[in-house]
């Protein structure tokens, strides 16, 4: 029997991150959101997000920016560092894949 895809903005013929990790990247996705998340401002093919919490902030979206484009390659990510110990993440993906953005932004609630 096949597992349903955890990540429902990843879509399975691109997506390479092994199934039995797919529940720990939502997880962390879920925590960033939960935890740092002020605004988003979403396109069809792109979004804005703020972010703001401890000087720890920039790293770990960071982190997570990186392992999600090593497996779903689709994505570009833009980090900027705001003044206020905040962070705008920028979200991007090709028109394609328009699909999986609001898939992914659906976890996102301020």
């Amino acid at each position: 029997m096949d597992m349903p895809n955890e990540r429902p903005w990843a879509p399975v013929d691109v997506c390479t991150l092994p199934t039995a990790e797919q529940p720990l990247r939502v997880a962390e996705w879920d925590n960033l959101f939960a935890t740092a998340l002020r605004t988003v401002e979403r396109g069809s093919t792109c979004a804005r997000l703020v972010l703001s919490g401890d000087d720890g902030l920039v790293a770990r979206v960071q982190r997570l920016a990186d392992a999600e484009t090593a497996c779903c390659s689709f994505f570009t990510f833009t980090i900027t560092p705001l003044d206020d110990a905040g962070v705008e993440l920028g979200i991007e993906v090709p028109p394609s894949r328009a699909d999986v953005l609001p898939a992914l932004l659906d976890r996102a609630r301020p």
